[in-house]
């Protein structure tokens, strides 16, 4: 077999590399200026190597019953682990990802291109305004993944983005968002008095130590107008190598506390987080 030789190029918004997993024969991590952005498997589209990945694909698994074609968007690109993912678990389905490096989704179709048969639609384009020329009431799941560098943009963190994606989600539809923070979670808190504003049910799933102020990590917010099965949910995070706790209800508005939605004048990026705190999960 030849040995897989590491990519790397500037693309429109960094210094990109994907380098092959000596582990997994057709596995790739994909960086950006040296912050890890994505993990690949080709022949294995279903492994998700990354903890917060892991854990937005549990909630992908409970939204509709197994197998169902859904209608996804995927705000942030990288190199379109769970767009990958959703066409192996739901054959069929349609998936849009909206990338704002042009030359970041140009390099990795080239060397990591996508299954035969996957219905994935690549926009280069930046992530609120593709969701605000978006039709309304035409997505099942919305997931956001957005980072500039390390960060989550100001933008897209307001109450007039937030509404834009509960506009362009169906009745029944999902919004996913991967935050980033650590204590006294100041930014985490806002997000989710921010997400209030337009969907009646939250729930916020994250590692027990990063809930605990111990460290900086990613907390993965699920949002929509009807509650998820968070008995299932809660099932699988736990099984993870990593185990996470599912929040929601009582606990989770306690947790928000008295925060306030973001204005889009008020808004910030997410923190930039200490040297070292993300990795593979």
């Amino acid at each position: 077999m030849k040995e897989a030789i590491p990519v790397a190029r500037s693309v429109d918004h960094g210094f990109a590399k994907l380098m092959p997993d000596v582990d997994r024969a057709r596995a790739w991590l994909l960086t950006v200026d040296g912050a890890p952005q994505s993990y690949v498997d080709l022949d294995d589209p279903t492994h998700l190597e990354f903890e917060y990945t892991r854990r937005l694909g549990h909630v992908l698994d409970v939204v509709a019953e197994p197998g169902r074609v859904l209608d996804v968007v995927h705000l942030g690109g990288g190199a379109l682990t769970l767009p990958r993912y959703v066409a192996a678990t739901r054959p069929g389905s349609r998936q849009d990802v909206v990338e704002a490096d042009r030359g970041l989704l140009e390099m990795v179709a080239e060397h990591l291109p996508l299954p035969e048969g996957a219905r994935v639609a690549s926009h280069a384009a930046d992530a609120r305004d593709w969701l605000e020329k978006a039709a309304a009431d035409s997505a099942d799941v919305i997931v956001a993944d957005v980072f500039g560098g390390s960060r989550v943009p100001a933008h897209l963190t307001s109450v007039p983005y937030v509404r834009e994606a509960a506009r362009v989600l169906r009745d029944g539809g999902v919004y996913l968002a991967n935050l980033p923070d650590a204590a006294p979670f100041a930014f985490l808190r806002s997000q989710l008095a921010t997400l209030a504003t337009a969907f009646e049910e939250l729930v916020l799933i994250a590692e027990p130590g990063v809930l605990r102020g111990r460290r900086f990590g990613n907390a993965v917010l699920v949002a929509g107008h009807h509650a998820v099965d968070v008995t299932a949910l809660a099932r699988l995070t736990a099984a993870d190598a990593f185990p996470a706790r599912v929040e929601h209800g009582v606990s989770l508005r306690q947790f928000t506390g008295g925060a306030v939605a973001v204005r889009d004048e008020d808004a910030v990026p997410s923190p930039e987080p200490p040297d070292g705190a993300f990795g593979i999960g």
